[in-house]
């Protein structure tokens, strides 16, 4: 589609545009459910056997499962925004039951990304779904300690080695003060549940193989998400803004990577790379992003992110307000203090 403007052709509007996409088809999505969870499920059960065979080629086999896991998380994903079914019921459900295989609970999760996606880029919001990142005048009001701990949270040692499995067996069972009743309830009975399909499973399987399967496979995924996550807002140039001059189309367009990958990986990634065109409109539904960015100059405008580019985001560790960019620990150094 060529966007440009022309006298008595205007160029239409970011909301126009995204409305032509901004509806799920429902076999491509039932498709997605099929690619994704049957092979998972598939690869666990080859797993099991594999494990009277060779260790190694257990955790071969989990690579290729961890790759559908994450592919699973993005459907997940996708039924928090309501952007994956037409039914608000269906997209419950499936998100609970996908949430599961994630180890993430639905409700409490697609809560908080909610505010993630009202907040990304705001200065003066941050805290909720973000990874954390001061100031540097914030930094350098800190105790040595607190200090200390910023860098170590900081670290990609801690964020990319600790942090995600921290988060997905962790931190996602444990209820927030800002939770309500309900809230509450939900997060219990996810746990329970969890709880209940581990038990089960251990059952037929043993403890030790249930470990053995469960442990890398969600190891793996979880590495790759939080690395996801981290180079859709964490890279050179990204704009972030204080709230009195926050834009939402910009800080969409230029808050958000487009994070280009090979044509695997987009596809096990269930085309999150397309960042930048998923904060402008959520409720497109994951395989339509492709499109909505072929079809779109304007979308297209935006550099990308490469993985070798993106490597340069792992020296990032504050944001220079004076110079509006994100900085390493080695800027400090000019800093008047």
């Amino acid at each position: 589609m060529n966007s440009a403007k022309t006298k008595n052709n205007p160029a239409p509007s970011w909301i126009e545009i995204v409305s032509r996409y901004n509806f799920s088809n429902p076999l491509m999505s039932w498709w997605q459910i099929a690619n994704s969870v049957i092979p998972y499920l598939a690869l666990w059960a080859l797993m099991v056997w594999s494990l009277k065979i060779s260790y190694f080629l257990t955790l071969f086999l989990s690579v290729f499962a961890a790759g559908f896991l994450v592919r699973i998380f993005i459907i997940f994903h996708d039924c928090g925004h309501g952007s994956f079914f037409k039914s608000k019921l269906l997209s419950q459900i499936i998100g609970v039951i996908t949430g599961l295989m994630t180890f993430t609970p639905y409700h409490k999760w697609t809560a908080e990304h909610k505010e993630h996606h009202a907040t990304v880029g705001n200065l003066d919001k941050r805290g909720v779904g973000d990874v954390k990142t001061l100031t540097i005048e914030e930094f350098l009001k800190l105790s040595p300690w607190r200090k200390f701990v910023y860098r170590f949270y900081r670290h990609p040692l801690f964020l990319f080695g600790i942090a995600p499995l921290l988060v997905f067996v962790l931190q996602n069972r444990i209820p927030k003060k800002r939770m309500n009743r309900k809230d509450h309830l939900y997060l219990h009975l996810t746990n329970l549940t969890l709880i209940l399909v581990i038990a089960l499973i251990i059952w037929a399987i043993g403890w030790k193989a249930f470990l053995l399967i469960q442990i890398p496979v969600i190891y793996i995924a979880a590495v790759h998400g939080v690395w996801l996550f981290y180079v859709q807002h964490q890279y050179e140039n990204v704009i972030w803004t204080r709230a009195n001059e926050w834009n939402y189309k910009e800080i969409a367009l230029g808050g958000s990577s487009y994070f280009k990958l090979p044509k695997v990986l987009q596809w096990f990634t269930g085309n999150i790379g397309f960042h930048h065109i998923h904060h402008l409109s959520p409720k497109i539904p994951n395989y339509k992003l492709p499109k909505c960015y072929k079809e779109n100059t304007e979308f297209q405008e935006v550099k990308p992110v490469t993985f070798f580019s993106s490597l340069k985001s792992l020296k990032l560790r504050l944001w220079d307000e004076k110079k509006k960019k994100l900085v390493g620990f080695s800027a400090l150094r000019y800093y008047p203090r």
